[in-house]
């Protein structure tokens, strides 16, 4: 079957997927337009004609969700939690069509058990696990993090880097306090300029210290300000939403460049909530 037929072709159409955005608004704005990238940069290796039908249906979620951190910090039960609304967004996604989501924050992949949980008929991105399985196929041996303090304290990548044999190093209280400063006071604020300088700062200690060359950025907000504007000389900055969002391509177009999945399923190599198709 000739590319062209395949991309008409309403039995190989892309699944539609759903974004949960809003944490924050520009970090969602921004993983769409990684997503877009993707799903071209996708078309290209299927040898499917890139042209504005052949883009999968997405919807994003931009909707108010409580701070991730100062809620991993007080469990209590109340309006302060994300839970509520991430279900109620993941549902709103669902009601939609998506079959498969992704979690446009870092932080907020400590609720992700609670998402795929609730809807068991979704694929619901981990994205964190995305960025280890990415690293440890390129062989990175160790890297090191900047991340909230949500993220430090839940152990999200940790964990993750772990199980994939990667060392993670962490930068010290000083440094994790200059991090929240440069997302809030600087990329959430709008001083992108102060986010920059205290993201460098940190990057930079973690590079003399640890000897790191790879660097995760952790939170949605600090690609915003440390990629375009590295200043960080034999430095790699890995960009969890650029690998996220290469995931989502990938379910929504099929996994392994098979064709997409039936009706209420995956494909053959699609495993819900564990990792993506590769």
């Amino acid at each position: 079957m000739s590319s062209a037929v395949l991309s008409a072709s309403p039995a190989h159409a892309p699944q539609v997927v759903g974004i949960l955005g809003g944490m924050g608004p520009a970090a969602g704005a921004d993983f769409v337009r990684l997503f877009v990238q993707a799903c071209t940069a996708r078309m290209e290796a299927l040898g499917i004609p890139v042209q504005d039908q052949a883009y999968p249906e997405h919807w994003l979620a931009q909707v108010p969700i409580p701070d991730r951190t100062a809620a991993l910090h007080d469990r209590r039960p109340g309006a302060h939690q994300p839970e509520d609304p991430l279900l109620q967004a993941t549902g709103r996604l669902a009601a939609l069509g998506a079959r498969v989501v992704a979690i446009a924050c870092n932080t907020a992949h400590a609720w992700h058990g609670v998402l795929q949980q609730r809807f068991p008929h979704l694929v619901v991105l981990h994205g964190v696990r995305e960025v280890a399985a990415e690293l440890s196929a390129r062989g990175v041996p160790g890297v090191g993090l900047l991340a909230t303090r949500g993220a430090y304290d839940a152990g999200l990548y940790q964990d993750a880097l772990a199980r994939a044999g990667i060392a993670c190093h962490l930068p010290d209280e000083a440094q994790r306090e200059q991090l929240m400063q440069g997302i809030y006071s600087g990329v959430k604020a709008g001083n992108y300029a102060l986010a920059r300088e205290r993201f460098e700062a940190v990057s930079l200690a973690l590079q003399q210290r640890h000897g790191v060359s790879t660097l995760v950025m952790g939170c949605t907000e600090i690609p915003l300000a440390l990629s375009e504007h590295p200043g960080l000389p034999g430095m790699a900055l890995v960009n969890p939403s650029g690998v996220l969002a290469a995931a989502l391509a990938r379910h929504a177009y099929g996994c392994a460049g098979e064709a997409a999945a039936p009706p209420g399923g995956h494909g053959p190599h699609c495993q819900a909530a564990a990792t993506s198709c590769r």
